[in-house]
């Protein structure tokens, strides 16, 4: 394990490290908090596919000015704040916790701040990244970082499942002390090297993410592959309805099934990081997202809920190695300079995989029924693996991810 641990020897990786960890932690308690809540209150799918939604619009909304402070302001100072920012948010939903709640509103207006967060977060966390380790390490750390998320994904729906089980105030109690250690934790990172674009902010400036997403096909290709793969085929949203209504459980089996993919995901992160893709790239992202597709219906069709779990964890294991080949396509490829706009760019298209893909799915659950709405995802998924591979032939004949093609 020597080739994955020599970025652990970096101390400004290993605080955003922590930082990455234990933030994802908080959010993921939240987000199992937030969705048993909602849907106890109202029992219908289409407000789960609003929380989706409304964390979204921020992304796609401030998609031009996210890149660009990335790439002129400090990126560590830029994470602090908006995990203090995110706190403050954790803090406003205990608050209409102990209030009463009788309409959903106010969540979704708490949820928009978040939100509003998590869209400058993101570019700047993603950018800082190459910034803290020699690039010749950088495929690994990408793989440790994201095993960290993974990480978080596991433990955060089981720990958020089962302190809502004791209490709300637990649940949100928890992950507002998680958010505020991460904001210290990113403080620790010492100031890293950063090229900063000083040019006059201009629209062509602005523009400059979507400008070299669109001239890099293979970029381009592996980031609408991922949209449009998780757009239909992700079922996250619904998975409250599963445990409520199919399953026939409670808050701790919403726990197990939000943790199941990122158990797969992290066991193929984790290999990742010890075996890289070498060769072939291009094709074994096709592939693995085709699996995604299939393990989706898999999914859809259970009603038995260890099946349903393992179906989820496989679904994690694929869809991991499709974030592995985007991640390391886009920092390796992409200027210092610009990494913060395109990366705004890929973080609006990752929020529209996740977020409005709940949206998606709740939407079609609520005019066609819960497995229905997943199984024409996971087809859907399959197609678009099929159609993606035709219409990019740069991406399927990708061999590499440390060069161009």
């Amino acid at each position: 394990m020597a080739s994955t641990s020599r970025a652990f020897a970096h101390a400004p990786f290993r605080h955003y490290f922590f930082s990455k960890l234990t933030a994802t932690l908080a959010v993921q308690i939240i987000s199992v908090a937030v969705g048993w809540q909602v849907y106890s209150l109202t029992r219908d799918p289409l407000d789960l596919g609003l929380i989706g939604l409304v964390q979204f619009l921020p992304a796609l909304a401030l998609v031009l000015v996210t890149g660009a402070v990335a790439d002129k302001v400090n990126r560590r100072s830029i994470l602090t704040v908006c995990l203090a920012a995110e706190a403050l948010c954790c803090t406003a939903l205990i608050v209409l916790t102990f209030e009463g709640l009788s309409v959903v509103w106010p969540v979704f207006v708490v949820l928009l701040s978040f939100g509003i967060a998590r869209a400058f977060y993101g570019p700047a966390s993603s950018s800082l990244l190459p910034n803290l380790v020699p690039q010749s390490e950088l495929s690994s750390a990408i793989a440790l970082s994201t095993s960290a998320w993974q990480s978080a994904t596991i433990v955060g729906p089981v720990l958020g499942g089962l302190l809502y089980g004791i209490s709300p105030y637990a649940a949100y109690g928890v992950a507002l002390l998680l958010l505020a250690g991460s904001a210290l934790v990113t403080l620790l990172i010492s100031r890293p090297q950063q090229l900063s674009s000083h040019q006059a902010t201009s629209l062509s400036e602005l523009l400059a993410g979507f400008h070299y997403v669109w001239r890099e096909k293979v970029v381009f290709g592996a980031i609408s592959l991922d949209l449009f793969a998780v757009l239909l085929g992700g079922a996250t949203a619904l998975l409250p309805v599963y445990a409520l209504d199919i399953l026939h459980a409670g808050p701790e089996a919403l726990g197990m099934l939000r943790a199941a993919p990122g158990i797969g995901a992290i066991a193929m992160a984790l290999w990742l990081a010890r075996y890289p893709v070498r060769d072939h790239a291009g094709l074994i992202m096709f592939g693995f997202v085709a699996l995604f597709g299939i393990f989706t219906v898999s999914f859809g069709f259970s009603e038995i809920i260890w099946l349903s779990v393992m179906a989820l964890i496989l679904m994690g294991a694929t869809d991991m190695v499709s974030v592995y080949v985007r991640e390391t396509l886009i920092q390796v490829w992409t200027p210092d300079a610009l990494r913060g706009r395109v990366n705004a760019v890929n973080n609006m298209f990752v929020g529209a995989s996740n977020e409005l893909g709940e949206f998606r799915a709740g939407t079609v659950a609520a005019l066609i029924g819960a497995k229905a709405a997943v199984v024409m995802g996971g087809v859907g998924t399959v197609m678009v693996a099929g159609i993606w591979s035709a219409m990019f032939p740069q991406l399927r004949r990708a061999r590499h991810l440390n060069g161009r093609v």
